[in-house]
């Protein structure tokens, strides 16, 4: 008896809960949101110069301990 009344509340908030977070993304408009990757410091739109930045990025961070390495040595 106990659970079941419990179960109705906690189902009742969570559905009040859901649209109120739906209603207040409604109500700022989807135009209003930024475009995806325009708060990024690199461009997103040319993939292969994304490919070079990043296998730079990447190649100079695994490079670099082997690169002192043979300096030390």
């Amino acid at each position: 008896m106990i659970a079941s009344v419990g179960s109705k509340v906690a189902r009742a908030v969570t559905t009040r809960n859901f649209s109120t977070t739906l209603q207040r993304l409604d109500a700022h408009g989807p135009q209003q949101w930024p475009k995806p990757g325009s708060n990024l410091p690199f461009s997103i739109k040319n993939r292969y110069k994304l490919t070079l930045y990043y296998c730079l990025f990447a190649g100079s961070a695994f490079g670099l301990p082997f690169y002192f390495w043979t300096q030390k040595v």
